[in-house]
């Protein structure tokens, strides 16, 4: 007698899915690979079984298998929070380390939030588990630098469809720069050399449209987002004497913003000075406040991405270049560096940016600065980092929609061209 097939499909109840989910968030605390191999590859009918979550917690499997190392008694974690890294158990650390590469290897989230607003990274910090910590940062790298490959593939893409449905003749070869950016700005912002602008809503055109809120401390944007910020002028100030150690050199700076580290170049003696800035509130703010006729200064009004390649095809060149800009993609970050830089930096020069990628989050601020050395040095550059303690920031965000600073140690870049 032939087999019978029920092909009926399987309704799942709300408390076999809740069950589903705390047998695999159970395992993950116990750090039981097999059970969760089984549960993860063979039994679970749940769609992405390795970023289920908790109802309560929020937990993910990734944060559960951390969540299991802390230990019981408060400890002072990496960055000077309340944990101990002596206080954990070196065994559960070690089966703690082996679930969760089999956890990213199944497709887990390195960022995703808990209810504590707590990545798995953050948890790993807070309890001083640095080898688990380093996972994630490792497995946040991999995440960015993939989906950065993805996007610029995709843009490859959209560039040859668009050619094959236009212009019959047109054979040109598909752009190499980020056609897909988001036409951006040069505003001075602390939030902007970075993947994530002060409002991840805001995108650089309508910020470019907005009406600005100029103040002595700050500029808010319409929104209310921070674009820059008194706090910032010891990091500008060093940022300075970094880039320009002599007087008489030329120096070229992407966004003005309030002027704070324009004016620490103009104490710094430069032969040349010059500023681009797209929003036309700030170059109206310049001019009432006589930048257009400082000795040196030039300033140009809009867009790098429009103004610099005419630049370049000008024949200047800069001893120093700085680029601090607001509501733009760490792509257009990357294409600063990797199209532009290379035609405007003199070969014994050096040129930064304000490094707020990824600020508001320790483990962000901690994975962009490896996804940056490793795009920097593809691009031909060195980069040295020094370390600068930020003070605190409790008052500073009265008024501000979102703090876009949160970690404690700034980290200033000075790159170079490699030997």
């Amino acid at each position: 007698m032939p087999e019978v097939t029920d092909d009926t499909p399987v309704h799942l109840t709300e408390v076999d899915i809740d069950l589903d989910v705390q047998e695999i968030l159970l395992a993950a605390s116990q750090h039981d690979q097999s059970k969760l191999r089984r549960l993860l590859r063979t039994q679970s009918v749940l769609p992405d079984a390795a970023n289920v979550k908790d109802i309560e917690t929020g937990f993910t499997p990734l944060h559960a298998a951390i969540a299991a190392c802390e230990p019981d008694t408060e400890a002072v974690g990496i960055n000077g929070s309340d944990s101990n890294p002596n206080d954990l158990d070196a065994e559960t650390v070690k089966s703690a380390v082996e679930t969760v590469k089999f956890l990213l290897q199944e497709g887990a989230i390195w960022n995703d939030l808990d209810a504590n607003n707590e990545t798995p990274g953050c948890i790993a910090g807070r309890i001083g588990a640095s080898e688990l910590y380093e996972l994630i940062v490792d497995a946040g790298v991999r995440a960015e630098l993939l989906m950065n490959r993805l996007d610029a593939y995709e843009e490859l893409s959209d560039d040859d469809e668009e050619e094959e449905e236009g212009d019959p003749e047109a054979e040109t070869a598909p752009e190499l720069v980020d056609a897909s950016a988001e036409p951006t700005t040069e505003t001075t912002t602390t939030t902007t050399t970075t993947t994530t602008p002060a409002n991840p809503e805001v995108s650089n055109s309508q910020y470019l449209e907005s009406r600005l809120n100029i103040q002595n401390d700050r500029i808010l944007d319409a929104d209310q987002n921070g674009v820059m910020m008194r706090w910032e002028s010891d990091i500008m100030r060093k940022s300075a004497i970094a880039l320009l150690p002599t007087p008489g050199l030329k120096v070229l700076n992407i966004g003005h913003g309030m002027g704070i580290v324009d004016g620490f170049f103009q104490e710094r003696g430069p032969a040349v000075h010059h500023i681009v800035e797209a929003h036309e509130e700030v170059v109206a703010e310049m001019k009432r406040r006589g930048w257009d006729t400082k000795p040196g200064v030039v300033i140009h009004q809009g867009r790098w991405q429009d103004i610099l390649p005419d630049l370049v095809a000008a024949g200047e060149t800069f001893d120093a270049i700085y680029y601090d800009t607001f509501a733009e993609s760490y792509s257009d970050f990357r294409d600063f560096f990797s199209e532009q830089v290379i035609g405007l930096l003199e070969q014994e020069g050096q040129w930064g940016f304000f490094n707020g990628m990824g600020a508001d989050r320790q483990i962000s601020y901690d994975v962009y600065q490896k996804v940056a050395e490793m795009d920097l040095f593809e691009a031909g550059f060195d980069v040295q980092w020094e370390e600068i303690a930020v003070p605190k920031l409790d008052g500073e965000w009265e008024g501000v929609r979102r703090a876009y600073w949160v970690v404690d140690d700034y980290r200033l870049p000075l790159c170079k061209f490699m030997d």
